[in-house]
């Protein structure tokens, strides 16, 4: 059992219906979660790609940013389907 020292105490905000008090565990669980999330990848071992500076219209940039996260992917796969 964790000491009175170590226990975090969250009260619920009786004005807040999706508010509810919290366990240690559930805490615990997503203060874990939180930290995986926040991982940053180290350096490649071997880059595989070049690091450039592109000018691009503005609406292409636009469209392909609407897409969310991995734009840049996109870009690179929409090129490449384009070689000749």
């Amino acid at each position: 059992m964790a000491s009175a020292a170590s226990t975090i105490a969250i009260k619920a905000d009786p004005n807040d219906p999706e508010d509810g008090d919290i366990t240690e565990e559930a805490l615990q669980q997503a203060l874990a979660e939180r930290r995986e999330r926040l991982r940053v990848r180290g350096a490649q071992a071997a880059p595989t790609k070049q690091q450039v500076t592109l000018r691009l219209d503005a609406d292409i940039l636009a469209k392909f940013r609407a897409t969310g996260p991995g734009w840049q992917a996109r870009i690179n796969a929409a090129l490449k389907a384009a070689q000749v």
